[in-house]
C-alpha cells in the first residue's frame, strides 16, 4: 500500500505543479491582451480543466516505476492562446512562454525558502519536509526541462524571439524535429540538467 500512497502524493504534487505552471501561461496571456485562455475556461487552477490523460497520469506512472520509485514527471495540456491579440507581436510569445517556467521557480522558492529556515530547527515535521523537499525538486525540474530551447518546450518560443533573421533556417529545422528531438532528450539526455537542477536546489534551500 506504502508505493500506491507515495505514487498518488508525487502525482498530486505533479498535478499541482503543471496546473500553477499552464495557468501562468494564460494569466500572461491575458496581461498582453489576449482572452483566449480566460474565454475557454483555462484561466483556472481547477486541475480538472487543464488534465491530459497520457501526460498527467500514464506518463506519470511509467516514470515512477521505471525510476523504481525515485521521481515522477508528466504535463498538463497546453493552455491555448492567440499570438495575433497579443500586444507585443514581437516578444509576446516569449512573454507568454517564460511565465509557466517563472512560476514553477516561484513556488520552488517559496516552499524552499521555508525549508532553508525551518526544517533544522525542526519547526516543522518530517513530512511537511519530504513534501515541501518534493515541491521543490519537482517544480525547479518542470522549469528547466520547460526553458529547453526545443519545440514544443517554452524554451523554444523564447529562443525564436531572439533568433536572427539569418538562422531563419535554424526555426524550420527545429519546429519540424522538435518534437523527436525532445523524445530523444528525454530518454537518452536527461541528465544532461541534473547539475543545474542541484544548483538551483542548493541555491534556494542552501543543502543537497
Amino acid at each position: 500500500m506504502e508505493p500506491v500512497i507515495s505514487f498518488i502524493f508525487h502525482v498530486a504534487i505533479l498535478l499541482m505543479s503543471v496546473v500553477i505552471h499552464e495557468f501562468a501561461h494564460g494569466w500572461m496571456a491575458l496581461q498582453l491582451g489576449d482572452p483566449t485562455a480566460k474565454n475557454l475556461g483555462r484561466l483556472t487552477l481547477n486541475p480538472i480543466k487543464h488534465l491530459d490523460p497520457i501526460g498527467s497520469f500514464v506518463v506519470p506512472l511509467m516514470i515512477y516505476i521505471s525510476s523504481g520509485g525515485s521521481m515522477t514527471f508528466g504535463w498538463a495540456k497546453p493552455v491555448p492562446y492567440n499570438p495575433y491579440h497579443l500586444r507585443d507581436p514581437r516578444y509576446g510569445e516569449a512573454k507568454v512562454a517564460v511565465a509557466g517556467p517563472a512560476a514553477n521557480l516561484l513556488v520552488a522558492l517559496v516552499f524552499g525558502l521555508i525549508l532553508r529556515f525551518t526544517a533544522s530547527s525542526g519547526l516543522i515535521s518530517y513530512e511537511l519536509v519530504q513534501m515541501f523537499n518534493t515541491i521543490v525538486v519537482l517544480n525547479i525540474v518542470l522549469a528547466v526541462f520547460n526553458l529547453l530551447p526545443l519545440p514544443p518546450l517554452d524554451g523554444s518560443k523564447i529562443l525564436f524571439a531572439f533568433l536572427p533573421n539569418a538562422l531563419g533556417e535554424l526555426r524550420v529545422f527545429l519546429e519540424r524535429y522538435g518534437m523527436i528531438l525532445t523524445i530523444l532528450f528525454i530518454v537518452f539526455a536527461f541528465q544532461w540538467i541534473y547539475p543545474l537542477i542541484f544548483f538551483i536546489y542548493r541555491l534556494i534551500v542552501g543543502s543537497s
